[in-house]
């Protein structure tokens, strides 16, 4: 989205470009959709970042929730914020997929939050999870590191710059990408999408946003 391009600098361990959008004239398949958000491929194309997925057992018992907020982080946004993620947990329990996230308000949290007091543009500090500490900080960042295809750790910065309208798109679309969904899709046909790069107004997992998260954990 415009205001977090940085929010996939250093995904995965292994030095890859990070890609965080890729541009389409319009409409495109359900596969093509999903192969885009889940490994860069552009639509035909060959994926420029790897797949990876929470693994079976774990991805039926994700734990997350607020691990940490700065004592700067306005009271009134961590409010928001605390609503949004349950409703944004929620959203990807009813989508159908076969993977299942818990909202726990101690950890510890397998997607762990931190509302932090660094500015867009800043790098983050103070968290004490040195897997997003020194990251520069968007508007919403999301970490996530794996070995092989199994995503091992993931977590989510949102910065006290964000907006209140923005906090419920925001706080789903890093909640969903932490999930391995990383990559972003630029056209005014996916303005309502949750991965649009152009807007932050999605706040459902419908359509294919809500069929991609099913590919990526079909059931047995």
């Amino acid at each position: 989205m415009l205001t977090r391009r940085a929010f996939l600098a250093g995904l995965l361990p292994a030095p890859l470009a990070a890609q965080e959008y890729i541009s389409v004239d319009g409409p495109i398949s359900d596969e093509d959709f999903y192969r885009l958000v889940s490994c860069a491929a552009p639509p035909g194309g060959a994926c420029a970042k790897p797949v990876v997925r929470w693994p079976d057992p774990q991805r039926l018992t994700l734990r997350t929730g607020i691990a940490w907020a700065s004592p700067r982080f306005p009271a009134y946004k961590l409010d928001l914020v605390d609503q949004a993620l349950d409703h944004a947990v929620e959203e990807v329990n009813g989508t159908g997929a076969h993977l299942w996230l818990e909202r726990h308000y101690a950890g510890p949290f397998d997607i762990p939050l931190y509302l932090v007091d660094t500015p867009v543009g800043g790098l983050i500090e103070g968290t004490g999870n040195s897997q997003i500490d020194g990251a520069e900080m968007a508007i919403g960042r999301v970490v996530i590191r794996s070995r092989g295809a199994a995503i091992v750790s993931a977590a989510i910065a949102i910065s006290m710059d964000i907006s209140r309208r923005e906090i419920s798109s925001v706080v789903l679309e890093e909640l969903v990408q932490a999930l391995g969904l990383p990559t972003d899709i630029e056209a005014e046909a996916y303005d309502r999408s949750i991965f649009s790069e152009n807007s932050n107004s999605a706040v459902w997992l419908r359509g294919q946003d809500a069929e991609a998260l099913r590919r990526h954990y079909p059931w047995p």
